[in-house]
């Protein structure tokens, strides 16, 4: 999703309606023997986390926070400061504002690029990964929610997650950031069912409201100019200052928060019907088919269904899956020959054999640890005269862990045969990998010998 922090955005007063009814657990600090807070900018730690983070110095609970990037590119448009120029002055203002929320808290500053979170993944994860290693359990992380709207947010979270995951004696709660400011109380759609709320008193309140004024670069305009406009003034610093913090609970076994609040803002997903490179890319896909007829087609990110209905004109049985229920929802309406499943692969998998898999627009959303688990589950799962077939957008996608290029050659890679097909234009580039059984279609007519 995309938002501009510069238009109003949702009037805090809405918000205020909205919480006084919705359900929360409160957070409950007795016996955490740490907290180590994951911060993808400066200032994050402190709209997001800031009275966690000081009422864990009360109760004397040792914290650290892990500062990825230096927030260099907060004001790409300012005439009047250069990146080079705003990283010093953001990472002295969040060691300002640390002290004051915890005058002994630690912090390790990766200096990652900013923007660049998903380009670095590996440094946040080791940082992470050492930081819970020595920390005092039970360890509670604290990170930004991943269905925020902002790249750099939803990497770091995904991250944390992960980390989370494979790591006893730890538990994670995300913050929301933007999602103040784009989400709509009338029909919400971060996930409220999960929320957790910590009662922040008269000292702590007043302790996060000094810690974000320690961040002029944000919350005051660097000039007159048009470009360096405040990032957070007082509508938006209003979203953070209540008096209750609020954070979401993981769901551990699905990834797809920011696409069910994609769909729920878009019912139709991508344009997928109106938009002609849809219509020209779904035609090329199925013009790339080796056969005209499959016994049995998964598709592994079937959105809104408009493929998996055209794959039902190709196969005897067709299953589509997506991370998002919203948008299985809209994919059984539109395709009532086939069934849907909702799941989170590489790790959710569905029973079944298959003599066509089709993975499309969605392998650059995976780890590539992920991506090489899906190749190894496709392989385990297709018949010998199946094909995988992959097609992916070649431009950047600022929600993507990687891009079209990369999981092509990823998937050439990891493949045993060369590609039957490889179809490569600007837009798009599309491979047909072929099981041990397959052929070109002359040969499979006989006109070759």
């Amino acid at each position: 999703m995309s938002f501009d922090h510069r238009e109003p955005g949702t009037d805090p007063a809405a918000w205020t309606a909205f919480l006084r009814s919705a359900p929360a657990v409160p957070v409950d600090l007795r016996g955490v023997g740490s907290v180590v807070v994951v911060a993808p900018h400066p200032d994050d730690e402190t709209l997001g986390a800031g009275g966690l983070i000081a009422t864990a110095a009360d109760a004397g609970i040792p914290v650290h926070v892990l500062l990825v990037t230096r927030g260099e590119r907060s004001h790409p448009d300012s005439p009047t400061v250069t990146p080079a120029e705003l990283a010093p002055r953001r990472a002295a203002e969040f060691r300002a504002a640390l002290r004051v929320l915890h005058p002994t808290a630690g912090a390790t500053e990766l200096d990652v690029p900013d923007g660049a979170v998903r380009e670095h993944v590996d440094v946040l994860r080791a940082a992470l990964e050492h930081r819970l290693a020595g920390a005092p359990r039970p360890t509670l992380v604290v990170a930004p929610w991943r269905g925020d709207g902002h790249r750099d947010h939803r990497i770091a979270g995904e991250v944390a997650e992960q980390v989370v995951d494979a790591t006893p004696g730890t538990d994670l709660l995300a913050y929301p950031v933007w999602a103040w400011h784009w989400d709509d109380p009338a029909a919400p759609t971060a996930p409220w069912d999960r929320a957790r709320t910590l009662t922040l008193d008269a000292d702590v309140r007043d302790r996060k409201a000094r810690a974000l004024a320690a961040y002029p670069s944000q919350t005051l305009p660097l000039s007159a100019a048009p470009g360096d406009e405040a990032i957070v003034d007082d509508r938006h610093a209003a979203h953070h200052l209540r008096v209750e913090e609020w954070l979401f609970a993981p769901v551990r076994s699905r990834s797809g928060d920011s696409f069910d609040a994609h769909y729920a803002r878009k019912p139709e997903g991508w344009d997928f019907d109106g938009s002609w490179y849809e219509q020209r890319k779904r035609a090329v896909t199925l013009a790339a088919l080796p056969r005209p007829r499959f016994r049995s087609a998964l598709e592994l990110g079937c959105a809104t269904g408009v493929l998996t209905a055209a794959l039902t004109e190709r196969a005897d049985a067709v299953l589509g899956t997506d991370v998002a229920a919203a948008a299985i929802e809209r994919a059984e309406r539109r395709a009532p020959g086939a069934r849907f499943e909702t799941a989170a692969f590489p790790a959710e998998w569905p029973d079944g054999r298959w003599d066509l898999v089709v993975l499309s627009e969605v392998g650059y959303y995976l780890s590539p640890d992920d991506l090489d688990r899906t190749v190894d589950r496709v392989l385990e799962t297709l018949d010998d005269d199946g094909v995988l077939v992959a097609c992916h957008w070649r431009h950047p996608d600022d929600d993507a862990v990687t891009d079209g290029d990369t999981v092509d050659a990823r998937l050439a890679a990891r493949w045993p045969r060369p590609a039957l097909v490889r179809h490569v234009e600007e837009d798009f580039v599309l491979s047909v990998l072929p099981g041990p059984a397959v052929t070109s279609v002359a040969r499979a007519e006989g006109l070759v010998r």
